[in-house]
């Protein structure tokens, strides 16, 4: 269980440190630079730590799978991006997949 926290902790640090990329501006703005660092060292030391308990492939696939839909909701709503029918399947076939990772694990054990 601490391990799927720590996976979900993880998540939304990594799009916090996406969403001050894009605040950063290039890295024109002083304090969205720094959060880009801070968000993703946070992020990248949680997940190395959840990757002693969940598998890789299927850690991995969550933690970008679920931050790409995150930073993709929040692009639509918050920064005003298009929102076209062509993301809303693609971003589907991503949140699909990653199920059928989740999935496909609990048959490798058993």
């Amino acid at each position: 269980m601490f391990a799927w926290v720590m996976l979900f902790a993880t998540i939304l640090l990594e799009v916090a440190g996406s969403v001050m990329m894009k605040l950063a501006n290039g890295f024109t703005l002083f304090w969205p630079s720094v959060g880009v660092f801070v968000f993703y060292s946070a992020a990248l030391a949680g997940l190395t730590v959840a990757l002693k308990y969940i598998e890789l492939s299927i850690a991995y696939a969550i933690w970008s799978g679920a931050g790409t839909a995150m930073i993709a909701i929040i692009g639509f709503a918050y920064f005003r991006e298009p929102v076209t029918t062509l993301k809303l399947v693609s971003l589907m076939f991503v949140i699909v997949g990653v199920v059928g990772l989740q999935l496909s694990s609990g048959q490798s054990h058993g």
